[in-house]
């Protein structure tokens, strides 16, 4: 386990929060928080085993947060003095002082307990910013270089994206929290052409909250995914084109991560339950009068949010509320039951306690309620992946994601993927092409009829998750068992293209 980065715990983390909170303290503040973040990341791109770009980057800066006559108030610099945080305190009152008068309720923050001098690593070995540029790009190199050499491939592209994000944390309360947390996600494509038609097939490696061991330690079997990744693209050239209809489906967690994440994590956070928030793709249907009695699925569905789970891309040890990671139910027995949530989401519709699920993607933004890793349980005996295809009579196997589209609330949805197998008498019988499945999301999760067992239970994720205005950008994971979904509408993408 790594330790905080003495290069960031040598700054004046403390000595400019005091003076911060100290002045937010003079003018009445109720509330007030500070931090003081560093976020570096570098990107590697290899285009047929060629360096084809990279980029160093980094941001340093601090903000403060207050609420005064029940109103928030906010600002940040890059300037690391005591006159400036002092000056930011005073800048955070005044957007609050004029803010007020045009804000409809009062903030009420749910209560947290205070966590002093608190301080959290997320699990990972070797930090992917101190492995030399030349030893990622003979590794990205080499793996290209062996894809290139098949017969079926025409191009391949290599994109590595590492991140080191450091927080520090204080309120008023007298919560102090440094932590310190590493993701990383190396991706591979190799592209084709047979009698015209150009296509592609990706690694379904996901993004991880883990450093460089990632990609050379073993315990990910690189070395088979890349092997594969060519006879797969050159049986996608091949295949058929699908028989739109209605199908059983067995899906992937590399694939049923994302339909996870559009249909459930963006459907349950709170704000958008509520109407508060809009933007990318808009609100939900499972508002918050629906709480308790909402059938989102089938009774084999129960989904978590959790913010503590190892290596997920959105845990943390505390949330940018100050509040402590958790996980709670989101979906139990196929009902709606839970939210996700932020300390003034939760103040304002009475609910305890946050779940922490605040974060904002810079030291420049204002804290928003973002999704904790969301995930779809497997059942503690269910079966294999070849368990859940032997029981399909007629169906489809999807494996890996590619497009997605989704309307403004959160129902309507369609999803592609990188592989779709047909199923015959419970066998996989080769890939077809141009496949899409499409649903509502409430028809889609009712029609769940199994799902698999720990064994085939998979942790996925993104790091580009958008959301608000200005818009951020954070990383979340979502685990998945395999699934198996009844009667399940399929479209030809290529005929539906035509139209």
């Amino acid at each position: 386990m790594a330790d905080v980065d003495p290069t960031f715990t040598d700054l004046p983390l403390e000595r400019l929060a005091d003076a911060a909170l100290q002045r937010a303290r003079d003018f009445g503040a109720s509330h007030a928080d500070f931090r003081l973040e560093r976020l570096r990341s570098q990107t590697v791109a290899l285009r047929d085993g060629a360096l084809e770009g990279a980029h160093d980057g980094e941001q340093l800066g601090m903000c403060v947060r207050v609420i005064v006559d029940g109103t928030w108030g906010f600002a940040s610099t890059f300037e690391l003095t005591n006159t400036a945080a002092v000056r930011t305190a005073e800048e955070a009152v005044r957007v609050a002082h004029v803010s007020a008068p045009v804000s409809p309720e009062r903030v009420e923050l749910a209560p947290e307990p205070t966590h002093r001098r608190a301080v959290w690593v997320s699990s990972y070995d070797i930090d992917p910013l101190g492995v030399p540029l030349d030893e990622k790009v003979t590794l990205l190199g080499d793996w290209s270089r062996d894809l290139a050499a098949a017969p079926a491939v025409a191009h391949v592209s290599a994109h590595l994206e590492q991140y080191v994000e450091n927080k520090f944390y204080a309120d008023l309360s007298g919560t102090s929290t440094t932590q310190q947390r590493v993701r990383l996600h190396p991706e591979l494509e190799v592209y084709g052409e047979r009698d015209g038609r150009i296509d592609a097939m990706r690694t379904i490696a996901p993004p991880v909250g883990r450093g460089w061991e990632y990609l050379t330690d073993g315990r990910y079997d690189w070395a088979g995914e890349l092997a594969a990744l060519p006879d797969q693209l050159a049986e996608k050239l091949a295949a058929p084109s699908v028989e739109p209809g209605t199908y059983d489906v067995v899906i992937d967690p590399t694939n049923l991560w994302l339909t996870i994440h559009e249909s459930i994590g963006h459907a349950t956070e709170l704000d958008r339950a509520l109407g508060y928030e809009a933007n990318f793709a808009g609100t939900s249907f499972a508002t918050y009068d629906q709480l308790g009695t909402l059938q989102y699925g089938s009774p084999v569905m129960h989904v978590t949010g959790d913010r503590t789970v190892e290596h997920g891309l959105s845990t943390v040890g505390y949330d940018d509320d100050g509040v402590e990671a958790q996980t709670w139910d989101l979906i139990r027995d196929g009902v709606l039951v839970g939210y996700q949530l932020d300390r003034a989401m939760a103040g304002l519709n009475g609910f305890d306690r946050s779940n922490g699920c605040a974060f904002a993607d810079s030291p420049a933004r204002v804290p928003i309620q973002r999704m904790a890793n969301v995930s779809l349980q497997p059942a503690a005996d269910g079966p294999d992946t070849d368990g859940l295809i032997a029981d399909v009579e007629r169906g489809l196997y999807i494996v890996g994601d590619k497009s997605w589209s989704i309307d403004m609330q959160r129902y309507n949805f369609q999803f592609t993927g990188q592989r779709f197998y047909r199923i015959e008498d419970g066998e996989l019988r080769g890939q077809v092409r141009d496949a899409a499945y499409q649903a509502t999301t409430t028809d889609f999760w009712r029609s769940m009829s199994a799902v698999g067992g720990p064994q085939t239970w998979r942790l996925c994720g993104a790091f580009n998750c958008g959301k608000a205005q200005p818009a951020q950008v954070a990383a979340v994971s979502h685990g998945a068992p395999s699934a198996l979904f009844r009667d399940v509408s399929i479209l030809n993408t290529q005929a539906e293209s035509g139209r």
